[in-house]
């Protein structure tokens, strides 16, 4: 088995040969087929997230081990299985890998709220992800049916689709049906967010980005109008293409964008943080309640969740973002391109990508071509 690996943080990925395990017990072995690249997957190969303050939250606090292989948004085709998996699950057969696994005992686990357990047992984080040409599922529940669709479009569902299908759950539907809802950052995290709010029935949805060409690709995803989060009157064309912001979606999570969302924001308006950018901002806690807005995180969500998010694909076909395949090998350039900010879209390794294939699909019918 091949994998791209990190020895030590912020230090080049490791290409590692091991054996190919052995499924046990209710264990199921996937080829990987496609791993989407992340933004979580530079912090933790960086190893620690920006409090602010020159204060860091490290990887080891967090309980990460090296070597580990990165890699959680992750499409793979049956192998192998272990003696306990149900005869459903068969050799060939394709399917999206839930990695939010949680320790499996505790009583938030028993609630179906594995993402959100004390002792996290992630794939591509704290045990062996998708920067490899074999995965172990370690049950056969994390196996979620992609249909029809192709594994690069089907990756990016297991983090930054079910991440943002959380974060637009938690908008009441009466907001969601009448009024705007303006996203912060046009990565692969804010144009899958885009693409589900249309989805989901948001009749207007407003991008704030600094990046012309992921301007352009907000509104190819969908949004209606895209502004120049770079510009002095920024505030006033969102406000002008929005009307009355009564939701806000930060997908970057830096201080700036965080501060940007709260002063958009109408009385009794909400704001939702998915991304994990960091720093730090001052708050008045009076002007909160005499606000009335809300502030509230969306932790990419539970194995429910992406069921029903991968039901809501199947049913409404929402449009597909950008991605771009590449080979496994290419997985340490993958990191660095991210990082740099030159990524339209998703960055997604697979086994015979050809690096140099990109498209920017219309439809779901409309997919960049295949990594394998």
């Amino acid at each position: 088995m091949i994998s791209y690996q990190v020895r030590a943080f912020g230090e080049p990925l490791a290409r590692a040969q091991t054996p190919t395990p052995a499924p046990e017990g209710g264990q199921v072995l996937l080829r990987v087929l496609a791993a989407g690249v992340c933004h979580t997957d530079i912090h933790t190969w960086e190893g620690s997230y920006d409090l602010g303050g020159d204060k860091r939250l490290r990887m080891q606090q967090r309980g990460v081990t090296l070597p580990l292989t990165l890699g959680h948004e992750i499409v793979g085709e049956v192998v192998a299985t272990g003696p306990d998996v149900p005869e459903h699950v068969r050799s060939g057969q394709r399917y999206l890998v839930y990695p939010w696994i949680g320790c499996g005992e505790c009583k938030v686990c028993r609630r179906g709220r594995e993402n959100l357990c004390a002792a996290p047992r992630f794939l591509g984080i704290f045990r062996p992800g998708g920067y490899s040409d074999h995965v172990v599922a370690p049950h056969a529940r994390y196996l979620v049916d992609i249909g029809d669709l192709r594994p690069e479009q089907a990756a990016p569902y297991a983090c930054s689709g079910l991440t943002t299908y959380s974060a637009i759950r938690k908008i009441p539907q009466d907001v969601l049906a009448e009024e705007s809802v303006v996203v912060i950052g046009a990565g692969g995290l804010g144009l899958m967010c885009v693409t589900l709010l249309r989805a989901l029935g948001c009749g207007n949805v407003v991008m704030v980005e600094p990046d012309g060409a992921r301007r352009g690709a907000a509104l190819a995803a969908g949004a209606h109008a895209a502004v120049d989060a770079g510009a002095p009157d920024a505030a006033a064309q969102v406000r002008q293409a929005a009307g009355a912001v009564w939701a806000v979606i930060d997908c970057v999570g830096a201080a700036s964008t965080v501060q940007r969302g709260m002063d958009l924001l109408t009385k009794g308006g909400q704001l939702i943080l998915v991304g994990l950018f960091g720093g730090e901002l001052s708050l008045s806690p009076a002007l909160v309640p005499m606000r009335a807005i809300s502030i509230e995180g969306a932790y990419i969500g539970n194995l429910d969740e992406l069921k029903a998010l991968m039901a809501l694909v199947r049913d409404r076909k929402p449009r597909a973002i950008p991605t771009t395949c590449r080979c496994l090998d290419g997985a340490q350039s993958a990191l660095a391109d991210l990082a740099a900010g030159r990524v339209v879209g998703r960055l997604i390794l697979g086994p015979d990508a050809d690096p140099s294939s990109r498209a920017v699909p219309a439809t779901l019918e409309q997919a960049s071509p295949p990594c394998n």
